[in-house]
């Protein structure tokens, strides 16, 4: 999971040299998830089963290309990147790939206040179920009426990537449920995930997921194209993402260590780069980037 505590929330469109360095693919969306409805607390699942979307075409990244992670703050990108993942507050880089990124699961501390309190997930004492470690409120996907909701609102903010010109879309904390207490479960996850992908193919951007190597082989059912990892090379998951993506992967590794098992082991392959864990910009204290 990526530091968050820089509040993310700027335009441009996409230019021909991104295009030119896209593959375009046509890929069927699976609506629906096996359980995705079948949970204890109710839910049919309908709203991931009905109006099955036609193919639609979308860009997908050049493999093992320069890759940076712009998430805490946008930046001329170094010589050789055409990849890069910013912000949805900010504007695409001209010429590359880029990936926005969203936090779709969960609510940042400055973000709270503007979601329903019902829709804040919480425990049998009413209490708001937070992510401690970035002091973000998980969002109460337990139900399909639930789900559209929040989706609603995450599928605003994907609309503003795509009206900005950016080819894929990074919604993170698809693992929220591991930090849920078991109030939520890997189904709602996919459920959840399967409603944003739908509406984010309908805007011709492609979709990454983000960590969550559990549910890599879920991937086509959740209508998940590419892979943003966190330190595969760390916890060697790089292999699970890998093979379940066609090596459309880019990892980020925090640790020289990571960085080294990384390059080791998937260098030919995959898009690496080490970057400190806030995800600085050039010049601020303890910013790092080492390609890959």
């Amino acid at each position: 999971m990526p530091p968050t505590g820089v509040l993310r929330a700027a335009g441009s469109r996409r230019t021909a040299g991104a295009l030119t360095a896209a593959l375009i693919v046509t890929l069927s969306v699976l609506a629906g998830c096996d359980s995705g409805g079948s949970r204890a607390a109710g839910g049919s699942g309908g709203e991931e089963r009905r109006n099955s979307p036609k193919p639609v075409a979308v860009r997908l990244p050049p493999r093992h290309a320069g890759f940076d992670y712009q998430i805490g703050g946008a930046y001329p990108p170094p010589k050789g990147v055409r990849i890069v993942s910013r912000d949805r507050s900010d504007a695409p880089a001209p010429g590359l790939y880029n990936i926005c990124y969203v936090n779709a699961f969960q609510a940042q501390p400055a973000e709270r206040s503007s979601w329903p309190a019902d829709l804040l997930l919480r425990d049998a004492h009413g209490r708001a179920v937070i992510d401690e470690d970035w002091h973000e409120a998980l969002l109460d996907i337990r139900t399909p009426a639930k789900r559209e909701r929040v989706a609603g609102q995450v599928n605003q903010w994907i609309d503003g990537c795509a009206q900005k010109g950016f080819d894929a879309v990074e919604p993170d904390n698809y693992d929220s449920y591991t930090r849920s207490h078991r109030l939520l479960t890997a189904a709602d996850a996919t459920a959840f995930m399967t409603l944003l992908s739908r509406h984010a193919h309908a805007r011709h951007l492609a979709v990454a997921q983000k960590n969550t190597a559990e549910l890599a082989g879920v991937r086509e059912r959740a209508g998940l194209d590419i892979a943003v990892t966190e330190e595969c090379g760390q916890y060697d998951e790089c292999g699970v993402f890998a093979k379940a993506f066609d090596d459309r992967v880019v990892d980020i590794e925090y640790t020289d260590a990571g960085l080294r098992s990384a390059v080791t082991h998937w260098g030919d392959r995959l898009s690496i780069v080490r970057r400190d864990r806030d995800v600085s910009t050039p010049g601020s204290k303890g910013y790092v980037r080492e390609a890959g």
